[in-house]
């Protein structure tokens, strides 16, 4: 198994008929992705990599039935109204890849959401991939780079990095630890599924028997994490690393997200809580491996 991708989802995208889309539509499908549905309004009728484009997303379930999941590559300002169009079609999962998402626009997505039963990932995100199965988004660049460095197994990594995503997953993989799903939450303040959400799915799927956690300063989604783990909601072993230790007060500091408010969110907050319910955290992510290698034997 694999948490929120596999093999046998229907995906589609929308802003297909960009460079982008097009793009990342190829390697999803080099990839093993099953990709049936792009939508572009104004494009409908067309085909990308022999994928049928529609114009609206209700048209494409009526024509292609069900679409379990859609990544979005529009530009950030149509972002919300295209992750709208897809929820109220009874899309279950979004992948949300722009940046510059305007909060309350991600806010407003997260509301209708909820009230549809529906999940997201990002905005301002990589996407995820379960190694062997299927990617969604743009993890890994190209198919033949992705099986290369992302090999399957029983760890699931959650990262609020895109680039320290595919570094943690790759270093993970070179070193002989293969990956369950691999997951970029997403930069941004709003995310649908933060590292808490991410945590509790890995949590029920038997396939992942670790999760290796990249976090950051701002935010409390690794203190929730900790609560989870005091509350016996998340029981499997967490390797957790924590970056923005050397950044000072008022320093502006990697993504949107990054915000500390107070005195929650700071590196040694986070640390010091972690720590308290057991977490295994490494100061230095080059010790990640063989730190995950150890844990991994103990079980």
């Amino acid at each position: 198994m694999s948490i929120l991708i596999d093999q046998g989802k229907r995906v589609m995208v929308q802003g297909i008929t960009g460079r982008e889309g097009m793009n990342r539509a190829r390697l999803m499908m080099d990839y093993g992705t099953r990709v049936v549905a792009g939508c572009t309004p104004g494009k409908g009728g067309q085909e990308v990599l022999g994928v049928p484009v529609f114009d609206t997303v209700e048209e494409a379930v009526s024509e292609v039935g069900n679409i379990d999941i859609s990544v979005i590559f529009v530009p950030a300002p149509l972002v919300r109204n295209a992750a709208l169009e897809a929820i109220e079609a009874g899309v279950k999962l979004l992948v949300l890849v722009p940046d510059r998402v305007p909060i309350y626009d991600a806010l407003e997505i997260a509301r209708k959401a909820k009230e549809y039963g529906a999940q997201f990932v990002g905005p301002n995100t990589l996407g995820l991939l379960s190694p062997g199965k299927a990617v969604l988004g743009m993890m890994g660049g190209r198919a033949k780079s992705a099986r290369e460095w992302f090999k399957p197994g029983s760890v699931g990594v959650t990262s609020r990095s895109g680039g320290m995503t595919s570094s943690l997953a790759y270093y993970l993989s070179q070193s002989g630890i293969g990956l369950s799903t691999i997951v970029h939450v997403g930069g941004d303040a709003v995310v649908g599924l933060p590292h808490p959400e991410i945590v509790k799915l890995f949590e029920k799927d038997p396939e992942t028997k670790a999760v290796v956690m990249f976090g950051e300063i701002g935010s409390t989604q690794e203190e929730t994490v900790a609560d989870l783990i005091q509350n016996k909601e998340f029981t499997k072993p967490l390797i957790a690393y924590i970056g923005g230790r050397a950044a000072k007060k008022g320093t502006r500091f990697s993504h949107a997200g990054a915000i500390i408010e107070g005195n929650t969110g700071t590196w040694e907050g986070k640390v010091k809580r972690l720590r308290e319910v057991g977490a295994h955290v490494v100061e230095n992510f080059n010790d990640i491996p063989r730190v995950t290698r150890e844990v991994l034997k103990s079980l």
